[in-house]
């Protein structure tokens, strides 16, 4: 085929500039189908719209090239809904609500600034923006099963490194090792109570009143199914967190819940249906406002273990694994590992705004005094973080950057496995694409 699959490239398109068709759609480029797979449609200005997402990003990709991945994508999801490949509801709603959060504190500065630039609220964006991640999950969970037994060997590793090319081994930017240790914000008793007497208060206009669920979770709900009335669709046991779930399967048709607590927040639950081990139901949701004695808690807690480990009473792996709140790295003592290549070696540049400006000021070997920030699920939380190493700029060697030319050795078998996948199924989905790209030869299957 004219052009190799690029797992990298694909989850790029995939994942990079998410809101380009947003803006697309309202009427910065003319749209007409490019390409048509099954039931799933390519646009002229998704391809506009990730070439210069990747222009901006300061890499050259033609036409055909991005034609290719975004034909990839579209049968993978078409696939993956022939396969029968499921998103859990409540994994649509988490990627949601941290893409928007990322936007508005790290692209915008304030959901003000985003509502002014896109003329639409965050919930507005969510719900336009819903099926575009579904279909992003479906496509990551079909790739995942495709790739899902492929490993690379100590010797494929080597044979990866030694073939490429001496103007193509990657030149490495700083990076840094980083640990940390979370403790979450707890809410008070006050605030706990507020949101309860707010939440049955809502209850009541429901039950009492023959007020509407649905209209009321627009209006108050902080979940991104507001827009939706709160309708979460259909679930399966164990989809949602066992409070959620156990009151939910326990209610009637109809039937609304009592204010119950989960790790998200405090919610109200109307049974939609159900239908033997499946239900569906929605929800109302408000999480808590943390005052600052809620935050004087753990930052006390973290400021004491602090004290401890630079005393040299408590190594700071040991702190982490045992006291910790982040599932995500204390079993590894706190390292903050890079999603990709697992590696503890990250570059400066990936480290989200508020790791980045910290370590800025650090000295390597340093323990930062506790630091407010927002968990990727939204929580408040505090955490100390420990600047272990810092690595200068340098051409990668195998001896001192395994870890990602071994990511890299994977993702080029990887994207061989889909080159070989795709092969065998284009033919069994309807593929169609404009006469004006025929040029790219994105279906002859050669390589």
């Amino acid at each position: 085929m004219k052009y190799l699959y690029c797992l990298g490239c694909l989850l790029a398109i995939l994942f990079a500039g998410i809101c380009s068709t947003t803006a697309n759609a309202q009427g910065k480029s003319v749209d007409r189908i490019a390409a048509k797979v099954d039931n799933y449609i390519v646009l002229q200005s998704e391809i506009e719209g990730y070439k210069a997402e990747a222009s901006a990003a300061g890499k050259n990709m033609e036409e055909c090239q991005i034609l290719q991945q975004l034909l990839l994508q579209k049968l993978l999801a078409a696939k993956a809904e022939i396969d029968s490949v499921e998103v859990e509801d409540k994994d649509v709603e988490s990627t949601l609500d941290r893409r928007m959060e990322y936007m508005i504190r790290n692209q915008f500065g304030s959901a003000e600034k985003l509502i002014e630039a896109y003329g639409k609220t965050p919930e507005a964006l969510k719900a336009e923006l819903r099926p575009q991640i579904k279909e992003q999950l479906m496509v990551q969970k079909m790739q995942e099963k495709i790739t899902e037994k492929i490993k690379v060997t100590p010797s494929e590793v080597k044979r990866f490194y030694n073939n490429l090319p001496q103007d193509s081994i990657p030149y490495f930017s700083t990076e840094v090792e980083v640990a940390q240790i979370v403790k979450l914000a707890s809410v008070s008793k006050e605030e706990k109570n507020t949101i309860k007497t707010r939440l049955n208060q809502i209850r009541k206009k429901i039950v009492d009143g023959g007020e509407d669920f649905a209209s009321l979770a627009r209006t108050n709900s902080v979940d991104g199914s507001a827009a939706d009335g709160g309708d979460l669709g259909w679930a399966k046991r164990g989809m949602m967190v066992p409070e959620f779930e156990g009151t939910a399967m326990k209610l009637k048709k109809g039937e609304v819940s009592q204010v119950v607590e989960t790790e998200f927040g405090f919610h109200l639950i109307q049974l939609i249906d159900r239908k033997g081990e499946e239900y569906r139901a929605r929800h109302i949701l408000i999480r808590p406002n943390y005052s600052d004695a809620d935050m004087n808690v753990p930052a006390q807690y973290l400021d004491s273990l602090r004290t401890l480990i630079l005393a040299d009473s408590m190594k700071f792996e040991y702190a982490a694994k045992q006291y910790s709140d982040d599932k995500g790295t204390k079993g590894n003592g706190g390292v903050i590992s890079d999603p990709n290549s697992r590696s503890s070696k990250i570059f400066m540049e990936a480290l989200d705004p508020g790791l980045y400006f910290a370590i800025d000021t650090m000295q390597v070997g340093n323990i930062s005094k506790p630091l407010q920030y927002r968990t990727d699920d939204g929580k408040n939380a505090l955490r100390i973080i420990y600047f272990r190493k810092k690595i200068a700029p340098h051409t990668a060697t195998i001896e001192d950057d395994w870890d990602k030319i071994a990511a890299a050795a994977l993702n080029e078998k990887k994207s061989k496995a889909l080159n070989e996948w795709f092969k065998k199924s284009k033919d069994e989905v309807f593929i169609n694409v404009h006469e004006d790209l025929k040029d790219c030869d994105v279906l002859k299957g050669k390589q």
